[in-house]
């Protein structure tokens, strides 16, 4: 039986080794978090959501929302288990000259059979009561002139998909796939440090650990999150990259919700491309994070494990923004949320391949936009390594994936770590 070391116990990586565990891998997770989910994956704001700015990635979001949406059968656990909850809002997008007032994603609505309707600016107050429909755009900071000042007509309209809402427990839907990598035989170790990668006879042959531990192993995996770029320079694979992962750092506000509204319960997940945020129930009221403008400082952080986790104005920024569009939206005196990081690729789409290291794989890169996609992520990476073990040359020519609840197919070159940056991109957590 083949041997696979994942490091990284994030949704994804859980994902990837629960996909193998089926398959008849042998599969040791490691991570240095006493548990799972515990980092980037603890502070998603979970949303899932079928629109981006690339067709492949539309693709992937509409097949995973079939898994979500039935989460249990997916994950196959004793009814003991605790279960995270997918919970189905709906989702409005407000059209603004920067995602080009979502001509190109209906059109791939359309390629993918994703249902979608558009909605005039008069019928947003069915979605958002109260709402401001006057344009903001270009988005700017709480401190710059003219901020908060309307600068034209009202904004065009936006599009709602049905097809949408957030996971209410993103770290539980990490530990929930753990569980089921067990229950086929996967074991992890927590609490495990990688201090380097083994690699014999010009191949990855397993990880030694901070505490002189060795893992020996057939294949190797990176889903590190933000620490995965670290992880790509200690294999020595970094160099035959085109895109390049850095740790972004983030802050999103969980605020109460405006008063003419129960949002935590009423409410439904909204990406404002005019005034550049987005907003998602939550039982405190209302998630509120940036859709990464181009005013807002893009903050990289060489030591992720350095972060300084203290809100700043940034906070104010996004909270002030949505207030914009909500009017009715109570702003508190004391900030409260998460300070987090993204694993960012160059272009703001994963990277799920294999390396110039024989048996060394990666799944990195991944944005902040692909909670979503974990499932299919996971099965994306079981595949990819499968067809490379066997003698497939990915590189050469890229795997053509199946996605079988939505009867399409996809090359996986769209997420290759050579690929050129992807100008089709929105260049943000949106994807």
């Amino acid at each position: 039986m083949s041997h696979a070391i994942i490091i990284g116990a994030g949704v994804i990586g859980c994902a990837t080794a629960y996909e193998l565990a089926k398959s008849g891998w042998q599969v040791t997770v490691v991570d240095k978090a006493p548990e799972a989910g515990y980092g980037s994956t603890s502070h998603s704001s979970a949303v899932i959501r079928v629109n981006y700015s690339v067709y492949e990635s539309c693709a992937l979001a509409y097949e995973g929302w079939h898994y979500w949406s039935k989460w249990a059968d997916y994950v196959a656990l004793p009814s003991e288990r605790p279960l995270a909850v997918y919970h189905e809002t709906g989702n409005l997008v407000i059209k603004a000259e920067t995602n080009g007032y979502l001509e190109n994603v209906m059109a791939m609505m359309e390629q993918i059979g994703c249902p979608y309707r558009q909605v005039a600016p008069a019928g947003i107050a069915a979605y958002l009561p109260g709402a401001d429909l006057q344009a903001y755009a270009p988005a700017k900071r709480s401190e710059d002139d003219g901020f908060c000042e309307p600068t034209g007509p009202e904004i065009a309209g936006a599009v709602h998909f049905t097809i949408a809402g957030y996971v209410n427990d993103p770290k539980l839907a990490a530990q929930n796939l753990q569980w089921a990598a067990e229950a086929h035989g996967a074991r992890f170790r927590f609490r495990s440090k990688v201090a380097a990668l083994e690699i014999r006879e010009g191949r990855a042959a397993g990880v030694r650990l901070e505490d002189g531990s060795l893992i020996d192993a057939d294949v190797v995996v990176n889903v590190g999150g933000p620490w995965s770029a670290g992880l790509n320079r200690m294999a020595g694979v970094d160099q035959g990259m085109t895109i390049q992962t850095r740790a972004n750092r983030q802050e999103v506000a969980y605020i109460p919700g405006p008063v003419n509204m129960d949002f935590a319960k009423e409410g439904l997940v909204v990406a404002d491309g005019d005034t550049e945020i987005y907003l998602r129930p939550d039982p405190v009221g209302i998630c509120i994070g940036s859709t990464d403008p181009t005013c807002d400082a893009r903050i990289f952080v060489d030591d992720p494990d350095a972060v300084d986790t203290r809100f700043t104005d940034e906070w104010t920024t996004i909270v002030m923004r949505a207030a914009q569009r909500l009017p009715e939206l109570r702003i508190p005196g004391q900030a409260s949320g998460v300070v987090a990081l993204y694993d960012v690729s160059d272009d703001w789409l994963p990277i799920y391949d294999k390396s110039d290291l024989p048996g060394f794989y990666m799944a990195c890169g991944t944005s902040g936009n692909q909670f979503k996609n974990a499932p299919v992520a996971g099965k994306i990476m079981a595949r990819i390594i499968a067809d490379c073990e066997a003698g497939h040359d990915h590189d050469a020519d890229p795997i053509r994936f199946r996605l079988d609840h939505i009867d399409r197919e996809i090359s996986l070159g769209t997420y290759s770590r050579k690929r050129k940056i992807n100008a089709d991109s929105s260049f943000s957590v949106m994807g």
